[in-house]
């Protein structure tokens, strides 16, 4: 037996031949180029050496003279070459006799043979094996393109040397065969250094069955069975089956004899397989062809080894010492296959990018066991960095059972306890493949995969853990909102009460039985004043600029909904949390919604409805209005509280017809209140305005009557005389909203329901006051034990209050209230949302220390604007106008007599061509005639496509509920689907992990579902790299898991490639990292579909096509260069 074993290969099949080459007792000898020192294979041979061949790392692996040198080096007294690479190739074994040195495999006039496929097919021929039509090898296109013709179509082009689909493209017409030519040279002259195709006629629809064969070097010649290597991808195996299910026993001895006989013909000696096609369809059903034999170990030779018991690669290292098939214990007769045994190729191949091979660290791998379950690997651990020079497989997974279907069970089941993370893989696609039906009769074939193009569409992993540590890494590292501090969980804060029991009844039961209209009765006759908790809405998004997080909303709901049944509803949604959910928080609204449902099921949940704008900025389609409504309804909207940012009621009907027609939901519909009713000089909103606004309301069908009293302007006396008037001159109960901003409002809110006021708002103590609503605990407090008491107990409110503390507490970097109250607001009307998000705005403009101008503006911009109604959206027009007069340091006497020499803000363009409908007291001019000079914008109601009209009438609620979110907001949209696809979904993350990262030396636990939690904690962070990159180490479950983060705050010092516009179909980009090599020059013509250039990665070929027709105005790349995914190749305009 050979004393030392070089194996002139890399990764899984060199770690296979270590394995044998130890078990006979040899030495083994590692080859390596720089760039991949840290594979496995180096690390598992007792010796190892760096190889190297014109820079190029597999050049290195293709060199002869590489590994002769290597092997006299290290005293090697055999050269092992495994499949790929080297393992053809006649000149390696020559070179090894030679020198004295046995090349495990045939001799090197068998290899020129059995590796030409064109002389192996006259081999065949003579051995009287059934062939198919072909032509001459060669170089030279010109040679081959009209050999082509006589062939007929479709048909393959083959590499002469080599296998494994590499140098092989199917040609279905005479347009296609040149290019195919051109791309099947240059991989084969990539991957096995000799360029040379044939043409071969193609089978339709064919089965791949492969005879194993071991043959000694005293004449003699075994079969050892077949394998069924049909289910295969652009001609490369996916999955290999021993023995071939469903095959005809007569048809399988037929291809033993063969694949003997032509063994024979040729004289081969050591392992090799002779590969035919069975036909499945046609005239030529059940027949079958040679195609090639591959001299040397096939990849699937691990099948054959389970199924008969025979070490492959153990008897290719005694037979090439010598030892006879006798010595081996093997004949022909003794070889008896047991079982079905089945191979999975799992690679770095992505189905759902075209099986794109990607690269990159693998930041986490854990592998399946147990009975009938092996692993052939040698390029995967953690931490293990996956090069694109090389080929894709990671692992082989190898099963078996006693039968067919048990083997096919058990690789399901290995498949699914893979986890490999850091790089995308092929396993979910493997498990498409094993699922299918068909797969599972074993009515097999090569388009197997072709047939069913649903399975690239198998779910792909949604890897939550790694996301979720993606994320906290980033915040960790970047903290973009400072530090944790002493800011703790506010769920500790929660009361000590069981939220098992059940929930009391509450409004909620009462709609249900009583319905719309018996519920607003109900309403009006109660003689308590009923009470809205907007701590779940508007006072977060007055206080922190709606940025409290769904988790900490519904973390509360149980105990709302247990200790405060009394309420009349929980104000939770619509408004900004829509539109901030999606554009901030990563979270879907509807999720957010149904979760509240889920929490508070016995409390109305009311929302805040923009009319037909719904909860966006602009009018909408009815179509779209009424989709909104009854997807709200459906989801858990109980009260509709509709209004209109200029008090138009027209613009309210569409929303509160859909209310009355479609639900069973109530139609609130809301009174903008502005100025000052008290006010003898006021002409224009006055209690005439009002009561009339009133009228339409109820005639359009409200429900219940509400004053919104967005920035506080409501005096106490005021809301007495609107209160009393309302509900003397109609029958419906009335609401009341107002923001505390100068801190007088819970006055008014006694005033009016002295007057008979039937429900107003309040807020949390910890979240009221100033641009929020009054304190719930002081108006409780306040009526308790009066005629008006609301019936609330007072220390069930404030039991909830240090919880809300608590979240303030942690939501301090989007703090925009006030210090303290503001009387300045009688004078500005700024509504109370508006005026904290007005401060961040100005903060962010750096005007932070000019408020009070900006206060002085908004004042200026209400009048010269006509006075309007201020509510999302036209408060935001107005603020819009503000913030410009400040930038600008415009006098606004003078804008507004001038407006004609300013630039001015779209939204004011938009806003006076009445794009949000008509001012209450007609159009300021001639401002307006002067601000639409020369424009014409366009404020048409844009009717949404038949194809999204489809969508909203259709029964499938998410597929509804996802459309409204594109048409309604479709950037924040977008962000939201990016945010979901880069982090997965972050519901379940503590806030003050969510918002502020990682600590070091503490478990944080992230509940994904029930009874699924992740554990997780910083191990440590690294220093930044040239291009300000981290890598910080976190642990997962108690596994490490490292991840790279960009450091914003280090400006990178290396420069990066230049990236593609994705949105920019004239920017050609590298679909994946490899080595691109241009087609085209710089003012070359081109048109759509034109191959630009060439990529190649993973010893795999593609064209990177032309997008758009036009001219190369630039290139990213010249001559073959090194990208990465997205990097420029090209510019075309």
């Amino acid at each position: 037996m050979f004393k030392k074993i070089l194996v002139a290969n890399r990764g899984e099949i060199a770690v296979r031949a270590f394995r044998a080459a130890y078990e006979t007792g040899a030495q083994t000898v590692a080859v390596y180029p720089y760039e991949d020192r840290n594979s496995v294979h180096r690390l598992k041979a007792d010796e190892a050496y760096e190889i190297s061949a014109d820079g190029s790392p597999v050049r290195a692996y293709l060199s002869v003279e590489e590994m002769i040198r290597v092997a006299k080096l290290s005293g090697a007294d055999a050269i092992y070459p495994g499949y790929g690479f080297l393992s053809e190739n006649p000149e390696l074994a020559r070179a090894a006799k030679a020198n004295g040195i046995t090349f495990v495999g045939p001799a090197p006039e068998v290899l020129e043979l059995a590796g030409d496929k064109v002389n192996a097919k006259a081999a065949a021929i003579r051995a009287g094996v059934p062939v198919l039509a072909s032509t001459q090898s060669s170089d030279d296109t010109k040679v081959l393109i009209p050999q082509a013709e006589k062939i007929g179509y479709p048909l393959f082009v083959k590499a002469v040397a080599g296998g494994g689909g590499r140098g092989m493209r199917k040609v279905e017409n005479a347009a296609e065969l040149s290019d195919a030519l051109e791309a099947a040279m240059r991989e084969a002259g990539s991957a096995f250094g000799d360029p040379r195709v044939f043409l071969e006629q193609a089978v339709i629809r064919p089965r791949h069955i492969e005879v194993q064969i071991l043959a000694d070097t005293y004449g003699n010649i075994i079969h050892l069975h077949e394998r069924d290597c049909s289910i295969q991808r652009r001609n490369q195996k996916v999955v290999e089956i021993a023995p071939a299910p469903l095959l005809d026993d007569t048809l399988r001895q037929q291809l033993f004899r063969d694949a003997v006989a032509f063994a024979k013909e040729i004289g081969y000696q050591n392992a090799g397989t002779v590969e035919f096609l069975i036909d499945t369809v046609g005239p030529n059903k059940g027949k079958h062809v040679f195609i090639e034999m591959n001299p040397r170990i096939q990849v699937e030779h691990t099948v054959t080894e389970e199924v008969t018991d025979v070490d492959l690669v153990q008897s290719q290292l005694r037979i090439a010492a010598g030892e006879s098939l006798a010595d081996l214990g093997l004949t022909q007769e003794s070889i008896k296959p047991h079982g079905f045994a089945l191979q999975c190729r799992i690679t770095t191949e992505d189905p759902a990018a075209g099986f794109r091979p990607d690269t990159g660290m693998i930041t986490t791998y854990r592998s399946p066991g147990g009975a009938g379950i092996r692993l052939d690997g040698g390029t995967v651990t953690t931490g293990a960095e996956v090069s694109p020079h090389f080929d894709s497989m990671l692992v082989k997974l190898i099963t078996r059972g006693r039968d067919f279907e048990s083997a096919v069970n058990r690789a399901r089941r290995a498949l699914a306890e893979f986890r490999i993370r850091g790089v995308a893989t092929n396993i979910k696609f493997l498990q498409a493949v094993l699922a299918d039906e068909t797969f599972a009769t074993g009515d097999l074939s090569t388009h197997f995969i072709d047939e069913r193009p649903e399975l690239m569409l198998g779910k792909a992993s949604q890897d939550r853990g790694t996301k979720v540590v993606q994320w906290l890494a980033e915040v960790t590292v970047n903290k973009p909102f400072g530090e944790r501090g002493d800011k703790a969980d506010p769920s500790q804060k929660l009361p000590a009460i069981s939220i098992d029991t059940p929930t009391p009844k509450g409004s909620k039961q009462l709609l249900t039985e009583l319905g719309p209209e018996g519920f607003a009765k109900w309403l009006r006759s109660e003689p308590k004043v009923r009470v809205t908790d907007t701590t779940f809405r508007d006072a977060h998004q007055s206080l922190l600029a709606t940025r409290v997080r769904g988790k900490d909303l519904i973390a509360a709901g149980p105990y709302v909904a247990r200790m405060t049944p009394e309420l009349l509803s929980v104000e939770a949604w619509g408004g900004a949390t829509y539109d901030v959910a999606l554009r901030f928080l990563g979270e879907d609204p509807w999720e957010r919604l149904a979760a509240l449902r889920a929490a508070v099921p016995n409390i109305c949940i009311q929302m805040l409805l923009r009319g037909r704008n719904t909860v966006g900025y602009t009018p909408y389609p009815e179509e779209v209005t009424r989709a909104f409504v009854v997807q709200a309804a459906k989801t858990g909207v109980d009260i509709f509280r509709i209004f209109d940012a200029l008090n138009d009621v027209s613009q309210m009907e569409p929303a509160i017809r859909a209310v009355r027609e479609l639900t069973g939901s109530v139609a609130e519909v809301g009174i903008t209140y502005t100025a000052n009713l008290l006010d003898p000089n006021e002409t224009l909103y006055t209690l005439d305005y009002y009561l009339d606004l009133a009228q339409q309301m109820v005639d359009a069908g409200a429900h219940i009557l509400a004053i919104k009293d967005m920035a506080g302007l409501l005096r106490p006396q005021a809301a007495r005389i609107l209160v009393t008037a309302l509900r003397e001159r109609f029958s419906l109960p009335v609401h009341l909203h107002t923001h505390d901003t100068a801190g007088g409002q819970l006055a008014t809110l006694i005033a009016a329901i002295e007057a008979g006021v039937d429900a107003v708002d309040v807020a949390s103590a910890p979240m009221a006051g100033t641009t929020s609503q009054p304190s719930a605990s002081a108006l409780v407090a306040a009526l308790a034990n009066t005629e008006h008491d609301t019936g609330m107990n007072l220390d069930s409110v404030t039991d909830l209050e240090p919880y809300w503390e608590a979240v303030r507490k942690v939501y301090a970097p989007f703090e925009s209230g006030l210090p303290g109250p503001t009387g300045r607001v009688y004078r500005h009307e700024i509504p109370g949302g508006q005026l904290s998000n007005l401060r961040q705005q100005a903060i962010a403009l750096g005007l932070g220390d000019r408020f009070e101008l900006i206060e002085k503006m908004y004042e200026e911009a209400n009048r010269i604007m006509g006075r309007p109604p201020k509510v999302t959206p036209s408060s935001k027009v107005v603020g819009d106008l503000a913030l410009h007069l400040v930038a600008v340091g415009a006098d606004p006497k003078d804008f507004e007599a001038n407006p004609q020499n300013y630039d001015i803000p779209d939204s004011v363009v938009g806003f006076m061509a009445g794009e949000l409908g008509d001012l209450p007291g007609g159009w300021p001019e001639p401002f307006r005639s002067k601000v639409l000079a020369g424009r014409n914008p366009d404020i048409s109601i844009k009717p949404i496509s038949a194809d999204d009209a489809e969508k909203l009438s259709s029964s499938d609620d998410a597929l509804v509920q996802a459309t409204l979110n594109r048409l309604l907001f479709p950037a924040p949209t977008k962000e939201f689907e990016r945010l979901r696809n880069q982090y997965g979904s972050l519901d379940n993350v503590a806030t003050v992990d969510y918002l502020y990262g990682l600590q070091v030396e503490e478990e944080h636990v992230v509940e994904l579902s029930k009874g699924l939690q992740l554990f997780l904690s910083l191990e440590a962070i690294g220093e930044s790299d040239s291009k300000g990159f981290r890598s910080v180490m976190a642990k997962l479950n108690g596994q490490l898991r490292p991840v790279t983060v960009r450091d914003y705050s280090i400006a990178a010092s290396s420069s990066s490639a230049e990236k593609a516009d994705s949105s920019n179909p004239g920017h050609a980009a590298a679909p994946f990292t490899g080595v691109v090599t241009p087609k085209v020059a710089v003012g070359d013509v081109v048109v759509i579909g034109q191959p630009i250039a060439t990529i190649e990665a993973m010893k795999m070929e593609a064209n990177i096509q032309a997008a758009v027709g036009g001219k190369v105005v630039r290139l990213g790349v010249s001559g073959p260069t090194p990208v990465e995914g997205g990097d420029l190749i090209a510019v075309i305009e």
